[in-house]
């Protein structure tokens, strides 16, 4: 196993293109599935609220191409130059995160029972999405070349990280998004431990936050019972099949009723007005309807295979900065799918966290593959890829899509240091030979 191992880490090394070429593949393949599925689980519910079979699909497949155009734009950027404006984008994150909770300007808390949304021209923006990658690009920026033993330390880095993502976690949770509030620790979590942070001090933490979790759960309400529910699917016997627990139940009979092969693209009977949001957060459970445990599996290997190579790309980047930046944003949105994999089938409390690039969405969809070709482009400048582009030309992918070729990182100069000035002692000037000549032969000629 460890031989086999070896040879295909030396097969994937000798191919300087691999990490670029996979992060954009999966996240290709990621999104056109989500178009599909999307397609299937939403036609009824167009229909029903009077609309045509194509209105959430051509609105999906409207937000996932201006997502496409992010992925484009940020493969333009050069990682160093997002690091210029990182202050600037956690700054814009953190002013959103505030906008949303004034009265008239946040929506949701009636819908879905957290505001957490702002309407801009008919697209629903869910600020705390943008403080998730902001985060993770601010974060990176702060925190590489740090010493994390040096946590208390003001210029360090680390406290005013941990001030920071402690105001936007409150901020998040002020909205009534306790689901997207746990996300946004994990990935701040994730970030610390990246940048050398200790597993005790982040799993003294974690304890914390997971008794104060608890204890928010069971105070009662609806998070008291998805706490229940929780149980309930853990041990696999529902209670209340017609209340609390009806839509996790709803979610047990999709997946049973896949079996192993499905019952076919776009023929589920769950998304006939049996599974409450079908296509946002339990459009895990339709495609493990649709196309069976294959299907699923099928889902969950290729967020696996995100997850090994923009790991990857992180141990083979140019420097620390973007090392972090690709660990944190890879490790986020893949931590987020598992979450919203874990609760459909039962593992995991229902947070309403949604499955990312595959749920429909608005700007979250644009906001995460954006964040992706951060990633990619961390992979595109890959020492190994740079001279390989350098020395055979570019791919054809980015021929066809007009990327220039990334420019090779600039040498390290290491200076001297300067030394304080020697204290030079003044020493008398010697009497010329020339001068003492001349004394002599006046004095011989004087004697004569």
């Amino acid at each position: 196993m460890a031989r086999a191992l070896s040879r295909l880490n030396a097969w994937m090394d000798s191919r300087p293109l691999i990490d670029y070429t996979m992060v954009r593949t999966i996240v290709l393949v990621l999104a056109g599935l989500g178009v599909v599925m999307v397609t299937s689980s939403s036609m009824t519910w167009s229909v029903f609220n009077d609309e045509s079979v194509w209105a959430q699909p051509l609105k999906q497949a409207a937000v996932v191409v201006m997502g496409l155009v992010a992925f484009w734009v940020a493969l333009q950027i050069p990682p160093e130059r997002i690091r210029k404006i990182a202050a600037v984008f956690m700054g814009a994150a953190i002013l959103l995160l505030i906008l949303v909770l004034v009265p008239g300007i946040g929506t949701g808390r009636d819908e879905v029972g957290s505001q957490s949304w702002i309407y801009i021209a008919g697209f629903q923006l869910q600020p705390s999405e943008i403080a998730r990658v902001a985060i993770c690009v601010w974060g990176a920026s702060i925190l590489a070349n740090k010493n994390p033993r040096k946590l208390l330390k003001v210029t360090n880095g680390f406290t005013p990280f941990i001030i920071v993502s402690m105001l936007c976690m409150g901020l998040i949770g002020a909205q009534g998004d306790m689901g997207m509030m746990v996300s946004f620790a994990i990935v701040v979590a994730l970030i610390l431990l990246f940048a050398g942070v200790t597993w005790k001090f982040i799993g003294i933490v974690a304890g914390f936050g997971a008794a104060l979790l608890v204890l928010i759960m069971a105070a009662g309400g609806y998070r008291s019972n998805r706490l229940l529910v929780y149980f309930d699917a853990l041990f696999g016997h529902f209670e209340d099949t017609r209340g609390v627990a009806f839509q996790s139940y709803q979610g047990f009979l999709s997946l049973a009723d896949g079996s192993f092969f499905g019952v076919g693209l776009g023929q589920s009977r769950a998304k006939w007005f049996y599974l409450p949001e079908a296509k946002n957060d339990f459009i895990f459970a339709v495609i493990g309807e649709e196309l069976g445990l294959w299907g699923g599996a099928l889902v969950i290997t290729l967020f696996a295979m995100l997850l090994f190579f923009g790991l990857r790309t992180a141990r083979r980047a140019q420097n620390q900065f973007q090392a972090l930046l690709a660990a944190s944003i890879t490790t986020g949105i893949v931590s987020q799918a598992f979450i919203n994999i874990g609760y459909v089938i039962g593992l995991l409390p229902v947070t309403g966290i949604q499955l990312p690039m595959i749920s429909a969405g608005g700007t979250s969809a644009v906001i995460t593959l954006g964040a992706m070709g951060l990633v990619a482009s961390v992979a595109r400048h890959e020492p190994d890829a740079v001279s390989f582009m350098q020395n055979y030309g570019r791919p054809l992918f980015d021929r066809m899509f007009f990327l220039a070729e990334p420019k090779a990182p600039r040498p390290a100069v290491r200076r001297a240091p300067r030394q304080a000035p020697r204290r030079v002692r003044e020493v008398p000037a010697p009497t010329p030979v020339t001068a003492r000549r001349r004394t002599q032969y006046t004095d011989t000629r004087r004697a004569s």
